[in-house]
């Protein structure tokens, strides 16, 4: 062989080899992140063909497939769609997945490793492939009462069981139908999906746990009491006057309605709570200081990636040495950004004793044959407080329900422990209305966690107390078993 031609050998050798190497890279290692990619229409074509497992609440399918006359195989229906679709999702040819529908994705489509018994069965007899259901933790009751009781105004609401960290309520609003999403009409589909995300109010976020945190207001405080309580700090004193000057600043922290808190210009931590006093709660914020509050924070869960399966955005808290800004941070305002979900853990630590469970939303998943594939089992994560912390907050949040800033929640017949937060955005727009809390308070239940943007219906004049509140007793008690 004479040299020209060993060289063009060799050359078309290594360009065989180098197509191999790519085709095995493609096919073989890159093969589960192209069919997971969002932009893969074959994919999702592929799907429509398969006989998609079913969402389902309270044994009821709220998300099923049924047989299409069209190139598709199968039609998505959601049943009630609206009140649903933050944690459903949709499943659209045209535009992908979100929510349930995307992070249960392979085992409501059948890909899903834990089926490959199932697919096996399913070749042999000639069967049409079909996905697993997945059971969710939502109680159609709580759901129903919560965005009810939230209606139209702009905000979000997530219920928890205390004792496991299942969520069994979680609504966010505006709100969309995901029917108008998994429609075959391409062009009606497409034009609904971009007037969605062009929509005042942003329908697609789960508000609940995605999209622009919020500025916790004083529900936070909860934490900052926790972290003083943990260090031993001292809560007998604290500054109940008009207004609270920031060290090495001009500025000076209000308390609502520009008033004192107490007329000795003391207040003890108990009271401070009862009455939201913020005065108190920025001179405790430096007691504490800041290492000690960033501390309680992450023990919380702040500054922590979950997934719920969904994703939760972390909550954040500055970390800061100043003391200003600490004062500032531990009255819940500042950088400090929170979600609802996070909101709604902090109550459900108190209530738990001090034990922080992790949330889910998937209770059981079921082969099509209705075999018991997967069902979560409560995890606890750590142990933010004491359980005499616990017991402590807890006797000061039901001050605040009983005779403080929450008496709109309260509950005939039910002991209810609270805290509301009225939380400024610093945008010049109305305060963000919060409440929190968990009942029954002697034996605890459910816990809670409302936020209402720009103060709902009332506007500026809203406080957590007014707005927050009564949503949140309407879903308390539609979640507590009498």
């Amino acid at each position: 062989m004479n040299d020209p031609i060993r060289k063009t050998s060799t050359a078309a050798l290594l360009l065989f080899i180098a197509v191999l190497v790519a085709i095995t890279n493609i096919q073989v290692f890159q093969a589960p992140s192209l069919n997971a990619d969002q932009r893969n229409k074959r994919t999702l074509y592929r799907e429509f063909d398969n006989h998609r497992g079913p969402i389902i609440v309270d044994g009821e399918e709220i998300a099923y497939s049924t047989e299409s006359d069209d190139d598709y195989g199968f039609q998505r229906i959601y049943k009630p769609g609206s009140l649903y679709a933050p944690v459903t999702g949709f499943f659209s040819v045209i535009v992908g997945r979100s929510g349930i529908e995307r992070y249960s994705n392979s085992l409501l489509n059948g890909s899903s490793d834990s089926l490959w018994l199932n697919r096996i069965k399913q070749l042999t007899t000639g069967k049409i492939s079909q996905g697993s259901s997945v059971e969710l933790t939502i109680d159609a009751k709580v759901q129903q009462a919560a965005a009810k009781a939230l209606g139209n105004q702009r905000g979000a609401a997530v219920a928890i069981n205390v004792k496991t960290g299942a969520i069994v309520a979680m609504v966010s609003s505006p709100t969309y139908d995901p029917n108008e999403l998994a429609s075959h009409d391409r062009a009606a589909v497409a034009k609904k999906y971009q007037e969605l995300l062009e929509e005042d109010g942003s329908p697609l976020t789960n508000r609940a746990i995605a999209g622009e945190t919020y500025p916790p207001g004083s529900v936070f405080k909860l934490v900052t009491a926790a972290a003083a309580l943990e260090n031993d700090t001292s809560v007998d004193d604290l500054d109940g006057g008009t207004g609270f000057q920031l060290p090495q600043s001009t500025s000076v922290i209000s308390n609502y309605g520009k008033g004192a808190c107490a007329s000795g210009g003391k207040i003890d931590l108990a009271n401070a709570l009862r009455i939201s006093c913020n005065t108190a709660f920025a001179d405790l914020g430096i007691r504490v200081g800041a290492d000690n509050l960033l501390a309680q924070a992450r023990s919380f869960g702040f500054d922590e990636s979950l997934a719920i399966p969904l994703p939760v955005t972390s909550s954040r808290f500055p970390q800061t040495g100043d003391q200003a800004q600490t004062a500032i941070a531990a009255i819940g305002q500042g950088s400090v950004r929170v979600t609802p979900l996070q909101v709604a853990e902090i109550s459900a630590t108190i209530a738990n004793g001090g034990k922080r469970m992790k949330p889910y939303l998937v209770s059981k998943v079921r082969t099509p044959d209705l075999q018991v594939q997967s069902e979560t089992q409560p995890e606890q994560l750590g142990q933010p407080i004491s359980s005499a912390t616990a017991a402590t907050l807890t006797d000061m949040m039901v001050s605040v329900v009983e005779s403080g800033t929450g008496t709109k929640a309260q509950i005939s017949g039910l002991k209810v422990a609270g805290k509301t937060g009225t939380a400024q955005t610093g945008d010049d727009g109305a305060p963000h209305a919060w409440f929190t809390g968990f009942a029954p308070a002697n034996d605890p239940q459910i816990a809670v966690a409302v936020v209402v943007e720009n103060g709902g219906s009332l506007g500026s004049e809203a406080t957590g107390g007014a707005v927050a509140a009564p949503i949140a007793a309407a879903i308390l008690k539609a979640g507590v078993s009498k």
